[in-house]
């Protein structure tokens, strides 16, 4: 005889039960709404729920970090097939989850650079004469993003890529090519969401979020190459493993790091607590790889630039 499985409670491997289906409807419905998203995601005292989460994350409980998990799973597309761990000591461990081995192969090209990152590509293009734009209509400069103690200039004609990671993804980010970090700027700073809502409303986010700026020089041409991760709301801490630190909140910015740490292609830099933005520079000569643009998805280790 068959055992009866009722809907709503199917294991995350079936298809959707009726409940979920209907949860995640009402879910997409109320995103839809911008007025009410923008309110509950950025009038709120969005530091201070940034602190919360870091701490709730960090609890070491399996039984709460799997109810954590299953509430996680009724609002977004979690995907943990991938994932080393099976099972996670606290919600912290199953947001900077490692996976499986080439669950992210990564193109070997040496002409090419690669996403150092799952993400949705938001604006992408040129930047020109210095300016580049969050959002249609919203431009911001370079010089603003990256601090004073920055010099901007080799990437004031090149090319940008911003990539979006949502919660769900996976949020540890890699080496685009063998390179040389040399120098980490950490910029303190407000929590706005990054989501295309908030980028539609909020001039110059990226300049007023905490971010870092990693300062790479390429292996190949010696070309230079900047990443910049972008914190948000209950995404206010950064682990980068050259420099053995968690750069955070209560740091106060600028801070200068200097570095000269050699790194391969598709080698794990570091990881977000949560999930947030990163932004990719290259100086004038590279392009777009074909499909790089705004709302494609990509993998870590996809092709994104060619280089000169």
């Amino acid at each position: 005889m068959k055992t009866h499985v009722p809907p709503s409670l199917s294991s995350p491997g079936t298809p959707q039960s009726v409940p979920l289906r209907a949860l995640r409807s009402l879910r997409d419905r109320l995103l839809l709404q911008e007025d009410l998203n923008f309110l509950l995601t950025n009038r709120v005292p969005r530091i201070a729920l940034t602190r919360f989460m870091g701490w709730f994350s960090q609890i070491r409980s399996p039984a709460l970090a799997a109810l954590s998990i299953r509430i996680w799973r009724l609002f977004t597309d979690l995907d943990l097939s991938e994932a080393k761990p099976r099972r996670y000591a606290s919600l912290h461990e199953c947001f900077t989850r490692e996976l499986v081995e080439g669950a992210r192969p990564v193109d070997a090209r040496e002409d090419v650079l690669t996403s150092p990152s799952d993400g949705i590509v938001g604006a992408c293009g040129p930047v020109v004469d210095g300016q580049l734009f969050q959002a249609k209509g919203f431009p911001y400069r370079i010089e603003e993003l990256f601090g004073p103690s920055q010099d901007t200039s080799a990437f004031r004609n090149g090319s940008f890529v911003t990539l979006r990671l949502t919660s769900a993804m996976y949020h540890r980010f890699h080496a685009p090519a063998d390179a040389t970090l040399q120098h980490v700027t950490y910029l303190s700073g407000d929590t706005w969401n990054v989501n295309p809502i908030a980028l539609k409303r909020v001039e110059r986010l990226f300049c007023r979020n905490e971010r870092a700026v990693l300062n790479l020089r390429l292996a190949r041409g010696g070309h230079p190459l900047a990443l910049v991760p972008v914190a948000a709301i209950l995404v206010a801490s950064l682990r980068l493993h050259a420099l053995d630190v968690l750069l955070h909140l209560r740091w106060r910015g600028p801070n200068e790091i200097p570095a000269n740490v050699p790194v391969t292609k598709g080698e794990e830099l570091g990881w977000f607590q949560h999930g947030s933005t990163i932004i990719v520079f290259a100086p004038p000569g590279f392009a777009l790889c074909e499909g790089i643009e705004a709302g494609a998805r990509v993998r870590m280790g996809q092709a994104l630039m060619t280089m000169p």
